[in-house]
């Protein structure tokens, strides 16, 4: 197995995007899988590198990738070093992310004889599973999109009219501890003021009802932080769409970060072995 390890996207006038990239070397071109981490996620979160080796024997080509205002760097992807970054960060930051990752998949001539550019695939973790939704309805080059306990509303995290949202508007900053690593990370109103000049584009259920290409949709049942209602929500806005329920599992599909297994929990085996089942019907 090739795994080629925090490799750098640069761009002229944006952060750099830092990934990994997964696969066997084969005769056969191989279906591409771009992964998108949650909020205050990575691309090394918890067991994400067990997820992309599991895809690499299947047959796939595995993309992971930091969101480049996720609050990382280039030379340290995972606590959150950079938090003036994160505090800028937004969905239309994330979504161009994406794009810049699907752009560069279709014109790296390095990977032309591994890579089936006719079949590229999207996963989206929690909030990633919106930016993979919305990303997905637009782009033609994305030919499925699959959601591991995946947002349905992004406006309505928001909480307007509550008081700690009067008081983000008030200040024009507020903070959320990250329970890992104690951090109080910032975040700047222009997160909201940016959703609510696109927030035609940033209405998943929009981009769901108009969704015209495979969709699948996983959650836990025992989920606390995503409800299953919203898992709910997004078959009902495409009823053409495959909806799996993981019975006992919770947000993270049985995981922690850091993972120090070897093998993937039941939970999130599950959700893999499902996915793979999919792409290959799909294929």
């Amino acid at each position: 197995m090739t795994i080629e390890k925090n490799c750098v996207l640069h761009s002229d006038d944006k952060k750099s995007i830092v990934y990994d990239l997964y696969y066997t070397s084969t005769p056969r071109k191989k279906p591409v899988v771009i992964f998108c981490h949650g909020y205050k996620g990575f691309k090394d979160w918890g067991p994400w590198q067990l997820v992309a080796e599991t895809f690499a024997k299947a047959g796939f080509i595995f993309l992971k990738f930091n969101f480049s205002l996720n609050g990382g760097t280039v030379t340290n992807p995972i606590d959150f070093p950079d938090l003036e970054s994160f505090a800028m960060n937004n969905y239309s930051t994330e979504l161009d992310d994406l794009d810049r990752v699907l752009n560069f998949v279709i014109s790296e001539n390095s990977y032309e004889s591994e890579m089936d550019l006719t079949n590229i695939n999207v996963i989206g973790h929690s909030r990633g599973g919106g930016i993979a939704l919305i990303k997905a309805e637009e782009d033609l080059k994305i030919k499925s999109v699959t959601t591991w306990a995946a947002v349905s509303d992004f406006k309505a995290r928001f909480q307007e009219g509550t008081d700690a949202f009067k008081a983000w508007k008030t200040n024009g900053i507020t903070y959320i501890e990250n329970g890992r690593t104690k951090q109080q990370m910032p975040l700047y109103f222009q997160f909201y003021t940016d959703f609510i000049e696109n927030e035609v584009q940033l209405t998943i259920k929009r981009a769901v009802m108009n969704l015209r290409k495979p969709q699948l949709i996983i959650h836990g049942r025992e989920d606390a932080t995503v409800s299953i209602k919203e898992a709910m929500a997004l078959h009902s806005w495409n009823p053409k769409s495959q909806f799996e329920v993981v019975q006992e599992a919770n947000h993270t599909f049985g995981t922690i970060h850091p993972w120090e297994e070897d093998k993937l929990p039941k939970d999130l085996l599950k959700a893999v072995n499902l996915t793979i089942k999919f792409l290959i019907k799909n294929n």
